[in-house]
């Protein structure tokens, strides 16, 4: 099939029909048509690897100035470009179906997270038919789609294993493979799991090792060696969306240790650390001002003495849940290059789809609370 002859314009691509003579005869020399042909992308199209990070700063990584150490992050920003200007929505819900059908989120049905959809317009968390999904396009252009991780785009009343699945990653999300869970958050050690649409156990106990965020990496790795060896001359777009690093922080403990007593210093502190830090890779102006600390946020040093070991404990356990997520990425990047197809495919890391999940407040990141505090004084006016 000759790919620049289709009308790519249109989707379902029309098929291509033949024109001339038609004969039943195989042993007349006039009988002759054209090879069956799989459709392709157009000539020189990547691979795309898309990885979004779950509830994480703009000062949490390495690469960024961060305390928690992720050299993977960093190694493919130095293969390519990294963007200091990025805007996400205030929840991860709108930013992850705006992201895979790239409209805005309200136009998606998607003004807010699925739990808490409503039937005004731009809220129900239902995308219409005439908004196709990125993942369905490029499906639809000749694509393998795959899609690992988190999916918080399915309506609250379409999650059972009945379905229906129009807005499921591999019913009418245009994933041809989904593994992973479908909601906001899941147990690290022991999850819900999906493979398409049907229910299964984990491949393992917590006791025998097991963590979700290895297992979607194992389950990617395999799906890319596969891909590559049935379809050589065919590009994927993985969609990568680990729970990681949205609540609830599950992580093996020799990664905690590694960061004992790296925050005894207090998050005031680290904010000064990050804060030159950024100045010194370039990812904030060399004239910026640290913001003063919300009036909302008491003082590490106003902490008791005796909480303080907890709240080191937490900061702890959050940057081992980073750096254990950037390890298990590399390994899918390391895949990549042993396939010698790196070069040939991009790969998009975007860390945080709303921002850290405890800054802003006390009790959650401000964007959240703002949103969540103003609908409820919406209902009770």
């Amino acid at each position: 099939m000759d790919t620049k002859k289709l009308q790519r314009s249109v989707l379902p691509i029309p098929d291509l029909v033949h024109f001339g003579l038609t004969t039943y005869d195989a042993k007349d020399p006039d009988t002759k048509y054209p090879p069956i042909r799989e459709l392709r992308p157009p000539d020189g199209a990547p691979n795309v690897l898309l990885v979004l990070i779950d509830d994480a700063g703009f000062g949490s990584t390495s690469a960024f100035g961060g305390p928690c150490h992720t050299p993977n992050f960093e190694k493919v920003a130095a293969d390519g470009l990294k963007y200091t200007r990025f805007h996400t929505c205030a929840l991860c819900s709108p930013t992850r179906q705006a992201l895979l059908t790239g409209r805005n989120h309200h136009s998606v049905g998607m003004g807010n997270i699925t739990e808490t959809a409503t039937s005004a317009p731009g809220q129900n968390s239902l995308r219409t038919k005439n908004k196709a999904p990125l993942a369905e396009t490029l499906k639809l252009n000749g694509y393998s789609t795959a899609q690992l991780g988190k999916c918080h785009e399915v309506p609250v009343w379409e999650t059972s294993p009945l379905g229906p699945f129009d807005h499921w990653p591999s019913g009418g999300g245009g994933f041809e493979y989904f593994y992973g869970f479908i909601g906001g958050e899941n147990n690290q050690w022991d999850p819900a799991l999906y493979a398409g649409t049907t229910p299964i156990e984990p491949p393992a106990t917590p006791e025998e090792g097991y963590h979700l965020t290895e297992d979607l990496a194992d389950k990617a790795i395999a799906w890319i060696n596969q891909q590559k060896a049935l379809f050589p001359d065919k590009p994927f777009f993985m969609y990568f969306a680990p729970g990681a690093t949205h609540a609830p922080h599950h992580v093996p403990k020799d990664w905690i240790e590694k960061y004992k007593g790296k925050f005894s210093h207090g998050w005031d502190k680290q904010r000064e650390i990050t804060f030159a830090k950024q100045k010194e890779l370039g990812v904030i102006p060399q004239d910026a001002k640290l913001t003063k600390r919300h009036a909302e946020i008491p003082a590490w040093d106003e902490m008791p003495d005796q909480l303080k070991p907890v709240l080191e404990r937490e900061m702890e356990v959050y940057a081992a849940f980073m750096e254990h997520t950037d390890h298990h990425v590399g390994r899918i990047i390391d895949t990549l290059n042993k396939l010698n197809i790196y070069d040939d495919t991009l790969v998009y890391i975007i860390v945080g789809d709303n921002g850290a999940s405890a800054e802003g407040t006390l009790n959650g990141a401000f964007n959240e609370m703002a949103n969540f505090n103003g609908m409820a004084e919406l209902e009770n006016s």
